[in-house]
């Protein structure tokens, strides 16, 4: 196997990597203050659907994150893209909080589904609009499959299980745009001068983050705050390149090891 290249990036994850909903993980935001104190590039991607970029970056900030607009690579932002790409005219399942990242969307007459997490309207009635659009051979986009997600009452579904429903009900596939998907890594590094084996990410799911961020070509640090649940690195093949306890500890491997 070829020798790696010096590390140049580090994507890391944000809810339960950095902060669980309005909570810091402890000690996250010296360490992030430590990483960004060396010549590494540093960007933020994540799956979360539940809030637009901009609600997203007034939580970090309130929590102390020194992060600007820019270095956040989101699935909203992928999905977006596809639609403009595509031309289609979405039927939203996202929460209203994130709509604004779909602002100047045509969403009228839809032909297209577009499926993120929204508690709020994954009911029946929603769900068989989108389902008789599918059958009518409307595309599937999911803005991403994570089974579950940690909040602070514990964990809930995550839309993964919403658009398998879907999918099996239509006998159709969704076209996924974010984690664990390549082509979302890939397109968070666009611009930076990085190439994935240069690259480590760092999250809390063993599938989406790790796994995806290997498949890509990464190195993946697994985390367990978050979702994490005992024995998820044995779940993805090959295993992290390293699981510890939390995004402090994985900033101190990064500063010890691999600069």
């Amino acid at each position: 196997m070829a020798a790696r290249r010096a590390l140049k990036a580090v994507l890391v994850d944000l809810n339960g990597t950095l902060h669980i909903e309005d909570a810091a993980v402890p000690g996250a935001q010296e360490a992030l203050k430590r990483l960004r104190a060396t010549s590494v590039m540093v960007r933020f991607v994540t799956n979360t659907t539940k809030e637009s970029k901009q609600d997203l970056l007034e939580r970090l900030k309130k929590l102390e994150f020194d992060i600007s607009e820019d270095e956040i690579f989101t699935s909203l932002t992928a999905a977006r893209n596809l639609v403009e790409q595509k031309q289609v005219r979405p039927m939203l399942l996202v929460d209203d909080r994130a709509l604004p990242d779909f602002k100047g969307i045509q969403t009228s007459d839809p032909n297209a589904v577009v499926i993120g997490l929204a508690p709020e309207h994954f009911h029946y009635q929603i769900l068989n609009q989108a389902f008789r659009l599918l059958l009518d051979g409307a595309p599937l986009i999911a803005i991403h499959k994570a089974r579950y997600y940690k909040r602070k009452d514990g964990l809930a579904l995550g839309p993964g299980p919403f658009v398998t429903a879907l999918e099996y009900a239509t006998d159709t596939e969704a076209t996924v745009v974010g984690k664990p998907e390549k082509t979302f890594f890939l397109e968070a590094l666009r611009g930076t001068g990085c190439e994935p084996e240069e690259t480590v990410m760092i999250g809390d799911d063993c599938r989406d983050d790790v796994g995806g961020a290997q498949s890509a070509g990464m190195r993946g640090i697994l985390v367990k705050t978050g979702k994490y649940r005992a024995a998820d690195e044995d779940k993805i093949n090959p295993a992290p390149y390293l699981t510890c306890e939390s995004f402090p500890h994985a900033v101190d491997h990064i500063l010890q090891h691999l600069l």
